[in-house]
């Protein structure tokens, strides 16, 4: 599975320019880290460790401070996501209604647990708190897509759209 240690980093040259180019466009602001992080997530897709660093020595903090803020907001990912970020919403109203199944199916179809993701990087899963659709519980997301009323025996036909592209 998609564990940071067993995926080396594969960044380019392009990704580290274009990261080293958002650091200089808002080193001088006043809370620029957490927008740089961002930029950083977006750029790579997840925060090793070496993007980490690139973050810490050019906006010239330490490297726990940038950890500290990637680890506490959940947006933030220590570990590659998939092609399909598939994310499934575990608020109390999704979960009432089934979301734990869907959860199940998706690791049993997927073969892979929540927060990992496939070993041809082509599918992450990750359970969510609130997605703020509970009008259309149990929701789920594949990258833009988003699902409503979801029950755990479509999970098949929901894959079979993205493992045919």
């Amino acid at each position: 599975m998609c564990k940071a240690a067993a995926i080396p980093f594969t960044g380019t040259k392009e990704q580290e320019q274009e990261l080293y180019e958002a650091i200089a466009r808002h080193k001088e602001q006043k809370g620029a880290l957490m927008p740089v992080i961002q930029e950083a997530q977006r750029i790579y897709g997840y925060m090793p460790e070496e993007v980490q660093r690139m973050v810490s020595e050019g906006m010239g903090v330490s490297l726990s401070e940038v950890y500290g803020v990637v680890t506490f907001y959940s947006q933030f990912s220590l570990t590659p996501k998939g092609k399909y970020k598939i994310v499934i919403c575990m608020g109390t109203a999704c979960y009432v209604i089934g979301a734990g199944q869907i959860m199940e199916r998706f690791e049993k179809e997927l073969g892979i647990k929540d927060g990992e993701c496939t070993e041809d990087m082509k599918f992450s899963l990750d359970g969510a708190r609130c997605v703020g659709a509970c009008g259309l519980a149990p929701v789920i997301s594949v990258n833009e897509d988003v699902y409503g009323k979801i029950i755990a025996d479509k999970v098949p036909e929901i894959l079979k759209n993205y493992k045919d592209n």
